[in-house]
Order: structure tokens, then C-alpha cells, then sequence
């Protein structure tokens, strides 16, 4: 679900306080928009908001939510409203940031 060795490779290139900085970036963008698919949902926007989680994803190690939000973003842009996964990308959010915040990576302002 989390591919460390790229958690470790940004950690390694900004090195640890502009990591924390990047983690609390990253949860507070994704975090919106999350709580916007989970509450205000608009397929209008489904593809924009698809595509800037799963460049999120991707840079901090995301795998399996990247993967996920990939072929949502695919589905919304060729209208297939109908093979979107809403349900899937939150799931699959909330088991990515388990397994990180186990692993002690999560901000302590979340």
C-alpha cells in the first residue's frame, strides 16, 4: 500500500524538517479535498480532483490510493461516472494514512 522506499527517498532529498513540512502540506491538501468527495461530491470535478490526489499520492509513496485514483481519474475523464470508486479512494485513503501514522509519519496536528 506504501511503497517506503519512496517515503525514504523524499525523506533523503529535503531531509527531516522539510519532510514534516511536506507531510503536513500533504495532508492538509488532500484532507480537502477528501472530505469535499466525501460530503459535496461533483462529478464535474471528479477528474481535477482525481488527478491532484494521485500526484500526492505518487510523490509521497501512495501507492495503492495513486493506483486507485488513477483509474477514477480515467473513468471521469471518458464520462464514465458510472465506473467511478468513490467508496474505494476513501477506503483505500484512510488505510494509506493508518499504515503511515503507524509507522509514526503523520503530523501530530492531524
Amino acid at each position: 500500500m506504501i511503497c517506503w522506499e519512496r517515503v525514504n527517498e523524499l525523506l533523503e532529498e529535503v531531509g527531516q524538517d522539510d519532510f514534516d513540512e511536506v507531510l503536513e502540506i500533504f495532508f492538509e491538501e488532500v484532507e480537502e479535498v477528501i472530505e469535499k468527495l466525501r460530503n459535496t461530491p461533483d462529478p464535474l470535478d471528479y477528474e481535477a480532483d482525481f488527478h491532484f490526489l494521485r500526484g500526492s499520492a505518487l510523490n509521497l509513496g501512495f501507492e495503492g490510493f495513486a493506483h486507485l485514483c488513477g483509474d477514477n481519474e480515467i473513468a471521469a475523464r471518458n464520462q464514465k461516472v458510472d465506473e467511478i470508486n468513490l467508496a474505494g479512494v476513501l477506503n483505500s485513503y484512510e488505510l494509506s494514512k493508518n499504515e503511515f501514522t503507524l509507522a509514526g509519519n503523520v503530523p501530530t496536528t492531524l
